[in-house]
This record gives structure tokens, C-alpha cells and sequence, in this order.
């Protein structure tokens, strides 16, 4: 077992240090050109973060703009399905598929975006892989009215052409990365690239709590919102205790994890899980599951917990090839600080295979009629084994889920591939434990 010990407290105001770190991991570790550019970002953050116009600001735009606060959705059919009864066992939905754009990832761009804007930007860089990011912040670039370039493996872009085209109506270059496997690692490489080339008019907008110092804690402060609001909306529609007994989310880089975890972190009578690609098996290669599999080491800019070869490159550990059929999920690394919290014993080890997910995914879809993107279903499939759990033990369990995408993206890809296996299975089947 992992040794735990105290995380600081109150933990949102203590974590991360000025310098980036959540105990050993975060930091910065990237050439001094682009530290004092990034240096600028944290300043002009830190300057207006508190600022009633910039709260003002941000408070209207979610309102008026993104719809926020999204909806706390009860599964009843979904939670009866696995053996729950209102009361006893259910299963809660954040329905940040409702967020405009389709994700959290909008909680964080527009903030970014505006950000670049102070800062005298006229063009904002990312990298995405899904491509839900890229369209936040394509839509953010369009609401503020500055250039977007956003870099997209050649494997993703062809996977999820949806989310291309939006990009491209709303004004966006969708530049892609046709080196190593094609997909979200190598994305991020030629965004930095970029970036480095372009960093006197250009900001670097990245995708999650990744990344150098202040990303990973600017993208956390920028996604709360989420656990913020769960937390009023539990209390005004749940019975109970006022909080759930356990909070689920997929993680990859892990924003939107962090976003519903946030608030709940310093309250450990909450347990958090976050879900890990464990894709089609163990063997290196066939999953993106880090907090399972990986260890220590530099990528990227930040130190955290990867999957790693074992050679090395002139910029640290080689990263391990990584697969996940669900784009966003297809990182051999995790955000610094989920890195902490699961070091701490904080988060508990979870993950959902692919088999384990497209069942969630068209679980949801037949009995509840939401259509769950492919990172989301992995969450919903981990919360269903919960549930599962706890009818078996005859105890009461009542689990919050964060649903950080909606499908629209993926349903071409998801019916092409797996209609036949998936698309006609009857609901008990689907429901099957592996």
C-alpha cells in the first residue's frame, strides 16, 4: 500500500508552491526564453485574478455565453439498471456535456484567451486531441477575436472530423502532427514548437493541468467552477449527508477531474476516483493508464508520473507509445498534481477498459438518451462498478460523475467501428460486468 500523509490544508489555498510545485511534482523545466514568457502569463494572472472586473467579466461570460451553471442530473434508469433504488444506490451526472462547445474544456479557454488579450496577444497556440479543446478554444479565439492555430495528430484528425470542421467554421488553423504515432503527445511537441517560434505575438493556450508552471494551476482555478457548483446543486437536490460518498471523472492530462475534485479534496469522507484508459491490456502500448503504470519523470516541461521505455532522449525519459480509443485520454503522462494527490493516497487508483467503456457508452445512451464522449464513458463505466459493488455489499452509496463531454464527436468513429459488437446488444448484456 501506498504511505499517506496530511495534504495542507485549506489545500486549494495552500498547493501548488510559487514556483509550481505539488510537493515534487510540477515545476518548470524549459528553456529560459520560454520561462520568461510564461513568467508574464503567471504575473498578468496573478495581477487581475481577484480583480472584480475580471470576476465580473468571467461571471457574465459563463452566464450568457457557455450556460453556465450546467445541470446535476439524477441517472434513475441507469442507476435501477445496475441494482440501485433512489435512496440507496445512485449514480449523479455533472453535465458539463451541456457546457457550450460540448465540455469543460471552455471553462478554461475563454480564460486563457482573455488572458492573451491583456497580455497584447493576437494569436493563441494549442495543441488537442479529441478536439474539444481545439474548439473551446477556437471559440474563444472567435469571441475575443484573435488568430488560432491549434495542432492535431494526423491519427486524430482523421478519428475526429466533427470536432476538425467546427474548428475550421469558427476561424482556426487545424495544423497536423505527422511525427512518431500521430496523436496527442506528438501534438503537444509541435505546438511548443510553435510556440517557441512565435512567442512575442503569440500566447500558448494549453489543453489540461499539464505542462509548466502556471499552467497546471491556472487550469485547476479555471475548472473549480465545475466543483463548485456540484457542490450547492448536491445540497439543494441530494437527501442525504449534503455531499456525495464518492466523485468520478476520466483523467488523462486531468482538468476536468481536477475541476469537480477541488472542492471536495480537503473532505475525506469523499472518496475520489480518477479513471484511467486501461484501453485493450497491460502489455506497454495497449493502455495510457500513468498512475498505474508509470513513475517519475520530466516530459513536457513538468515533472509528474509517466509511462517511460526506459531509454532516454537529450529532454529526459523517452515516453512510452501509448493507445486509448478515446483521443483526450491518449497521454503517457498525468497532470502534476493528480500525480500528488494519488501519491498522497488522496485519489484512489481506478480505470476502465475499452470493452468496459463502449458498454457505458451505449448504457447511457439507450436508458438515459445522453450520448457520452469516449473519455466521459470511462468515468461512467468506473461509477457503474461501484454501483455494482455496493448493491453486492447492501450498502448505500451515492456517487457524483463528472460527464466532461458529449459524444456528438465521436458517434461516426463509434458506430463504423463498433455497431456490430456494441450498437445491437440488448441493455442486460451491455450491463454485464467483464
Amino acid at each position: 500500500m501506498r504511505p499517506t500523509s496530511p495534504l495542507p490544508t485549506p489545500y486549494l489555498t495552500s498547493v501548488p508552491t510559487p514556483q509550481g510545485f505539488f510537493g515534487p511534482y510540477g515545476g518548470s523545466f524549459i528553456p529560459p526564453v520560454l520561462r520568461e514568457e510564461l513568467d508574464k502569463i503567471y504575473a498578468q494572472y496573478m495581477a487581475i485574478k481577484d480583480t472584480d472586473k475580471f470576476k465580473t467579466e468571467l461571471e457574465a461570460i459563463r452566464k450568457d455565453f457557455q450556460g453556465r451553471p450546467t445541470p446535476l442530473f439524477y441517472a434513475g434508469r441507469l442507476s435501477e439498471a445496475v441494482g440501485g433504488k433512489k435512496g440507496e444506490v445512485e449514480i449523479w451526472l455533472k453535465r458539463e456535456d451541456l457546457n457550450h462547445t460540448g465540455a469543460h474544456k471552455l471553462n478554461h479557454c475563454i480564460s486563457e484567451v482573455l488572458l492573451a488579450k491583456l497580455l497584447g496577444k493576437t494569436k493563441v497556440i494549442a495543441e488537442t486531441g479529441a478536439g474539444q479543446h481545439g474548439v473551446a478554444l477556437a471559440t474563444a479565439a472567435a469571441f475575443y477575436g484573435l488568430e488560432c492555430d491549434i495542432y492535431m495528430g494526423s491519427i486524430d484528425i482523421a478519428k475526429e472530423s466533427p470536432n476538425v470542421t467546427r474548428m475550421k467554421i469558427l476561424g482556426a488553423r487545424v495544423i497536423p502532427a505527422t511525427h512518431g504515432l500521430q496523436t496527442l503527445k506528438e501534438a503537444v511537441d509541435s505546438a511548443f514548437e510553435a510556440y517557441l517560434e512565435e512567442r512575442e505575438t503569440a500566447m500558448y493556450c494549453i489543453g489540461s493541468v499539464v505542462g509548466p508552471h502556471p499552467f497546471p494551476y491556472m487550469v485547476r482555478e479555471f475548472q473549480k467552477v465545475v466543483g463548485e457548483e456540484a457542490q450547492w446543486q448536491w445540497k439543494e437536490q441530494v437527501k442525504g449527508s449534503g455531499k456525495p460518498d464518492k466523485v468520478v471523472a476520466c483523467v488523462g492530462g486531468g482538468s476536468n477531474a481536477l475541476g469537480i475534485f477541488s472542492v471536495f479534496i480537503d473532505d475525506e469522507e469523499v472518496k475520489l476516483y480518477p479513471v484511467e484508459p486501461l484501453g485493450r491490456g497491460e502489455t506497454l502500448g495497449q493502455h495510457a493508464a500513468s498512475l498505474k503504470y508509470g513513475t517519475e519523470g520530466i516530459m513536457h516541461g513538468f515533472n509528474s508520473i509517466m509511462l517511460k521505455t526506459g531509454a532516454q532522449t537529450e529532454h529526459g525519459p523517452e515516453p512510452a507509445p501509448v493507445y486509448s480509443m478515446a483521443s483526450g485520454l491518449d497521454y503517457p503522462s498525468v497532470g502534476p498534481e493528480h500525480a500528488y494527490l494519488f501519491s498522497k493516497g488522496r485519489t484512489k487508483l481506478a480505470g476502465a477498459t475499452d470493452d468496459e467503456s463502449l458498454r457505458a457508452f451505449f448504457a447511457l445512451s439507450k436508458l438515459e438518451g445522453i450520448i457520452p464522449a469516449l473519455e466521459s464513458c470511462h468515468a461512467v463505466a468506473y461509477a457503474m462498478k461501484l454501483a455494482r459493488e455496493a448493491v453486492k455489499e447492501g450498502k448505500g452509496c451515492k456517487i457524483l460523475v463528472n460527464l466532461s463531454g458529449r459524444g456528438d464527436k465521436d458517434i461516426d468513429f463509434v458506430w463504423t467501428k463498433y455497431a456490430e459488437t456494441y450498437g445491437a446488444m440488448p441493455i442486460e448484456e451491455l450491463l454485464k460486468a467483464e
